[in-house]
C-alpha cells in the first residue's frame, strides 16, 4: 500500500495567513499539494495560486489533487530559485509565499530516486532528474578532500574523513552505483555511537543530497527574491528540516528585519539601514507532540515567518 504524504505543520501554516486577504499566492515547493489544498480551501478569495516544483512526478500528483480548482492554479516546473526571478521579471506581486524545504517523504519512499539508504536504488538524489551532478557522479568522481568537505559541512558528520577515504578506496575497485553499494561501503567505518539517535548514514546521505541539489545555495539566493516578490503586508513562511537550513533562514530574516548592518567588527561601528520586513515568529514554530506521534517527520520541522513592510 502506498504511504500517504502528510504535510507538516498544516494548522500552523494556516494560522500565519489566517487574517490575510490573499489574492495571489506562491507555493514554491508544491510537492503533493498538501499545504496548497488547505490554503485554497481556507482562502476562497485566492484568484491565482502559483505552484512551483522541479519534480515532474510531484507536479502530476498536485494536478490531480487540485483539479477541482481549475485555472485558478498555475503549475510551474522549475526550482524556486529560477521561478521566483521569472515572476519578478514579469511584474508579478503576491500576498503570500510558502517554502517547505528539504526532501519530501514521497521522494524518500521511492527507491528509484535514490534518496534513502533504507531502500536500494540507483544513487541519484536529483529532485530535477535533468540536472547535474547526480549523487553517483559526486561519489565516483569528486576527490577525497571535496567529499570530506560536504560530509563535514552539509552533514555535520564527525567521521567525515573516514567516510571520504573509504569511498575513494572502494571506487578504485568498482564503480559505486546504488544506495546499497554506498551504504555497505560506509558501514565499514561509520558506526553508530552509544546514545546517538541519528544513524551516521543519514548524515552522509543528507550531505550528498544537499550538494546534488545545491539546497543551501538556493535558499540563500531565494529568500531576498521572495521578499522582493511580496506586496507590502505580504508574508513569507518557510519550513526547514535541519539546522543548516534553519540557520540560513534565521539569519536572513533577522538581517532583513534589522535597521543596522552587521559591521560590529569594524571599529564597533554599526551602519544604519532600512528594515524591509518584520519578524512574525521571533522563535520557530514547531510541531505539537500529537503531530509528531502522527507524523514523525514533523519532529525536526521549524516554521518561521516574516511580513513585508
Amino acid at each position: 500500500m502506498k504511504k500517504e504524504h502528510i504535510s507538516v505543520l498544516p494548522k500552523e501554516v494556516l494560522d500565519l495567513f489566517a487574517d490575510r486577504q490573499l489574492d495571489t499566492f506562491v507555493d514554491g515547493t508544491l510537492g503533493a499539494a498538501g499545504h496548497a489544498e488547505i490554503l485554497l480551501e481556507a482562502h476562497p478569495e485566492i484568484n491565482s495560486f502559483i505552484g512551483i516544483d522541479q519534480d515532474p512526478d510531484a507536479l502530476q500528483m498536485a494536478r490531480e489533487r487540485l483539479s477541482g480548482y481549475g485555472d485558478k492554479v498555475l503549475y510551474l516546473r522549475n526550482n524556486f530559485d529560477k521561478a521566483i526571478p521569472e515572476l519578478i521579471a514579469k511584474g508579478v506581486k503576491v500576498d503570500g509565499i510558502l517554502l517547505d524545504l528539504g526532501v519530501s517523504s514521497m521522494q524518500l519512499d521511492r527507491p528509484e530516486r535514490g534518496f534513502s539508504f533504507m531502500r536500494d536504488g540507483p544513487l541519484d538524489m536529483r529532485m530535477d532528474r535533468h540536472s547535474r551532478p547526480s549523487a553517483s557522479e559526486i561519489v565516483n568522481t569528486w576527490d577525497e578532500h571535496d567529499l570530506g568537505r560536504i560530509f563535514r559541512d552539509y552533514g555535520e558528520e564527525k567521521q567525515w574523513r573516514a567516510a571520504a577515504r573509504v569511498i575513494v578506496q572502494a571506487r578504485e575497485e568498482k564503480e559505486i552505483k546504488t544506495t546499497r553499494d554506498l551504504s555497505a561501503i560506509l558501514e565499514q567505518v561509520l558506526k553508530r555511537k552509544p546514545g546517538k539517535k541519528i544513524n551516521p548514514l543519514t548524515l552522509v546521505f543528507q550531505a550528498l543530497r544537499i550538494a546534488v541539489n545545491r539546497e543551501l545555495e538556493v535558499i540563500e539566493k531565494t529568500i531576498p527574491l521572495c521578499i522582493q516578490l511580496l506586496n507590502t503586508g505580504g508574508r513569507l513562511a518557510v519550513i526547514t528540516f535541519h539546522s543548516l537550513e534553519d540557520r540560513i533562514v534565521k539569519q536572513l530574516f533577522k538581517y532583513n528585519a534589522s535597521d543596522k548592518e552587521s559591521t560590529s567588527g569594524y571599529c564597533g561601528v554599526f551602519l544604519d539601514k532600512d528594515p524591509v520586513v518584520v519578524e512574525i515568529t521571533r522563535k520557530p514554530i514547531q510541531a505539537t507532540e500529537q503531530e509528531i506521534n502522527e507524523n514523525p517527520r514533523s519532529s525536526s520541522a521549524k516554521l518561521r515567518c516574516i511580513e513585508k513592510l
